[in-house]
């Protein structure tokens, strides 16, 4: 199963885009430690500038490890969202992570972004 996805974070306006393995139960099994670690060491360095950029790239770099199954061409990062996607993580500066789902709306003119989606709690689709 496919399940394409995106990763949007706050304060930043690239969008991670991965073409598979971007079920809830996959992706916040890899994104919820992650950020937890990621706050973690910025909080011990003392260091709070470009913060919504060192996440993107961090993530990126991570999940190109973790999902990617030796296929880069399956993660992609750019300004532009694709109709095709089940899941949206938005991943926000107060460390906390959001799913949202696209309707309809969004797969007919996915420029619509998060407006043509709704969110969702993970507890109901996990």
């Amino acid at each position: 199963m496919a399940t394409p996805c995106h990763i949007l974070i706050e304060g930043n306006p690239v969008i991670i885009y991965a073409s598979r393995n971007g079920s809830p139960k996959k992706v916040l099994a890899l994104l919820q430690p992650f950020i937890e670690k990621f706050w973690q060491e910025r909080e011990i360095a003392g260091e709070d500038r470009d913060t919504p950029e060192c996440l993107a790239a961090q993530i990126l770099v991570r999940f190109g490890y973790e999902i990617c199954e030796d296929d880069y061409s399956n993660l992609r990062i750019g300004i532009n969202y694709y109709p095709d996607v089940e899941y949206l993580y938005v991943v926000a500066l107060d460390r906390s992570i959001s799913i949202w789902l696209p309707e309809a709306e969004y797969h007919s003119n996915p420029s619509l972004g998060l407006k043509a989606c709704s969110q969702v709690a993970a507890e109901e689709i996990c």
